[in-house]
């Protein structure tokens, strides 16, 4: 999942000045990264050059996202060299000693003057320079849309949000009403390009990340392929074209209620009184079709050869034309009968509880689904190939906001006169089609009983804490992540951490691999006896990890990066039809995409959590929001695998989170002792 990545740490000006050119910076900079920003910040820093200015001041008067975004740099390719080093130190202690010694010859050779590498290396740099993202097409295809499992679990990433009091089915309508109107507001915004730019904060404020995932929130669909699926995006900016309809799920019912009449958005009573029609309709048992939703929930090639199925016949196309070209989906979900707990409401975010409950009231290929419990169990479900983390917080942050902040419009707006009725979607099912949807039911089933989820709020401390230490807090936590892993396996695994490349033109993410060697080395120290290593010399190992982390950062969101390099060196090699070059078939290669743990720094300014599912049937998914005093971790597995735990997991980490709290207090506490003892307690000089 891409989320926001957040970092502090230092870096050598003269990197931060290659990565901005004309910058003018110098000396050693303070640096901080929140997501895809790294800015300098304190006085080393002199951010008066002459070429960003320019940039930021023609950024600010352009007139249309086109411009904005071309005014952006590109991704860049690295150095070969360079990538092929950082491979090796990322891989070295992963494996054994005969299957690295193997690795590094092939790596060798393919990097070898004259050899394959460099053809590649040209190719991509060729490419570079005719298309606005290098790597955007190959990392699409190769994240997601060449992808064959389920969305839900597997892909689609959902918002958890606060449990909402509801008193009665007509307090939840009016909650589903308000949300739709904030929605209509928030996609009026981006129509109109009105929604303000993101920018880098700190001394280089004014930095522009790319807003081009916005413009697919509303206006894109992920459709299903026998081989690979398609995300078609909206480009028409006609009103005629634009979409003016929602599609809203009640009981597995699908229903169109459009938002638009006389040219204007229906206001909230409006929106209200279709909904209460919507949810009467859907009491009618006489009329009430197949959950052709759970379709959705199934396998890409399973759906595929099932849309094709249903294409067959005009009336279901002209439903499937509808969903696919809808705002949005509104799932108006039934009580799931469970304690509303954390880890419950996501879990039901995440699969709806399947068919018995309602993991049939959803249409899963849809970007934003916006549920509506009538529990009070609410949140969105997003389809990830349209945009990352950020967007999808941006996006739900300002919905809750303009629910709990913007008064209801109920009593003050006057109803649109003769609106049609809203209309349910009708669908013509064969014994064919009937057999599908009982197939796309029992893998519904097998994955709902698969999927272990624990939602854990870490109360000992949270970012403040970490900060006081002079650490990043992503980079703390992850190195508090490795440390739990080890504690339950003795080993560390290859790591995914998404980090956002948006500071570049279509910028979307690449990979922090996490496991560095200098983490493997610090959670040796304080589980290992015979280390018996002194505390400081167990906190010199916990700031060489954090440090490597920090680095590794610093390096993926300035598009320095490992694995977008490597993907597009062998989706060049496969354009030419050239034999795989060996460093891609070779078993450490293999093994380290294996991402057996893969977390994602989502951090929000309301009360609401992210999570998503493993990325591999023994791994983890494990995501995490740091808050000011605690920090909440959503950690999934899969039963099924005897090496998977979420609650052993959870507990190693609590245990890891607060074994380094406490280094650091007797770290703190020996320096403040042996300050003390020099100089008659006078305050010591601080060295440079």
């Amino acid at each position: 999942m891409g989320g926001v990545t957040c970092l502090e740490g230092k870096v050598d000006a003269k990197h931060l000045q290659s990565l901005v050119p004309g910058a003018g910076l110098y000396g050693e900079a303070r640096v901080r990264g929140c997501g895809s920003g790294v800015h300098a910040v304190g006085t080393a820093a002199h951010a008066a050059h002459d070429g960003i200015p320019h940039l930021f001041d023609y950024l600010k008067r352009s007139g249309t996202r086109q411009a904005r975004r071309e005014a952006l740099p590109k991704v860049p390719v690295p150095p070969l060299k360079q990538t092929l080093d950082m491979y090796l130190k990322c891989v070295q202690h992963l494996v054994g000693q005969e299957q690295f010694k193997k690795t590094k010859a092939i790596v060798e050779k393919f990097g070898a003057p004259g050899g394959v590498g460099e053809a590649l290396q040209k190719k991509l740099l060729e490419r570079r320079d005719k298309t606005s993202n290098w790597v955007y097409d190959y990392w699409l295809e190769d994240m997601y849309l060449n992808n064959r499992l389920a969305l839900p679990v597997n892909s689609n990433p959902v918002m958890v949000f606060p449990k909402q009091a509801f008193r009665d089915r007509d307090d939840a309508l009016r909650f589903a009403a308000h949300l739709i109107t904030g929605v209509l507001e928030y996609k009026a915004l981006i129509d109109a390009q009105a929604l303000p730019v993101d920018y880098a904060r700190g001394q280089l404020a004014g930095t522009p990340l790319c807003m081009q995932q916005y413009r697919r929130l509303f206006s894109s669909y992920r459709q299903p392929g026998l081989k690979r699926d398609t995300l078609k995006v909206q480009t028409s900016h006609s009103s005629s074209s634009e979409p003016q309809h929602v599609i809203v799920a009640c009981k597995n019912q699908l229903y169109v209620l459009d938002v638009v009449a006389n040219k204007k958005n229906l206001n909230e009573l409006d929106i209200l009184s279709q909904l209460e029609k919507i949810a009467k309709m859907a009491e009618n048992m006489e009329e009430r079709l197949p959950p052709f939703g759970l379709l959705t929930s199934d396998g890409r090639t399973e759906w595929a050869q099932a849309r094709d199925a249903l294409a067959k016949d005009q009336t279901n196309r002209e439903s499937l034309a509808l969903i696919e070209s809808c705002v949005c989906v509104v799932c108006l979900d039934e009580p799931g009968g469970l304690e509303p707990t954390d880890t419950q409401r996501a879990l039901l975010m995440l699969h709806g509880g399947g068919h018995e409950k309602n993991g049939a009231n959803r249409w899963y290929d849809k970007p934003m689904q916006i549920v509506v419990g009538m529990d009070g169990v609410c949140g969105v479900v997003c389809e990830h190939s349209a945009f990352e983390g950020i967007v999808m917080v941006q996006c739900s942050e300002y919905l809750l906001k303009y629910v709990t902040r913007s008064p209801s419009q109920l009593g003050r707006s006057s109803s649109v006169t003769d609106l049609s009725p809203p209309r349910r979607l009708l669908w013509r099912c064969s014994p064919h089609i009937q057999a599908l949807l009982a197939a796309s039911t029992e893998r519904l089933q097998r994955l709902v009983s698969n999927l272990d989820m624990d939602v854990h709020k870490f109360t000992a401390y949270g970012k403040e804490f970490i900060k006081k230490q002079k650490m990043s807090p992503d980079a703390y936590i992850q190195v508090a992540l490795q440390l739990a892993f080890y504690r339950c396996n003795r080993k560390l695994v290859s790591t995914y951490e998404s980090a956002s490349i948006r500071r570049f033109q279509d910028g979307r993410v690449d990979n922090i691999r996490s496991a560095t060697p200098e983490a493997l080395a610090f959670v040796r120290s304080v589980t290992e006896e015979r280390a018996a290593l002194t505390d400081p010399e167990k906190m010199k190992s916990l700031r060489d990890a954090i440090n490597a982390q920090t680095n590794y950062t610093i390096a993926a969101i300035t598009g320095m990066a490992i694995d977008n390099h490597l993907l597009g060196l062998r989706s060049v090699a496969k354009e030419l039809s050239l034999e795989n070059p060996e460093i891609f078939s070779d078993e450490t290669f293999l093994a380290s995409n294996q991402f057996i743990l893969s977390t994602s720094q989502v951090p929000t300014t309301v009360e609401m959590f992210c999570c998503y599912g493993p990325v591999v049937p023994n791994g983890y998914g494990a995501c995490y929001n740091p808050q000011a005093d605690h920090i909440v971790f959503c950690v999934s597995s899969f039963r099924q695998s005897s090496d998977t735990s979420s609650a052993v997991l959870v507990g190693a980490l609590e245990e890891s989170l607060l074994e380094i709290r406490d280094l650091c207090g007797r770290s703190q506490a020996c320096e403040k002792t042996a300050g003390g003892s020099q100089g008659g307690g006078q305050p010591q000089k601080a060295g440079k």
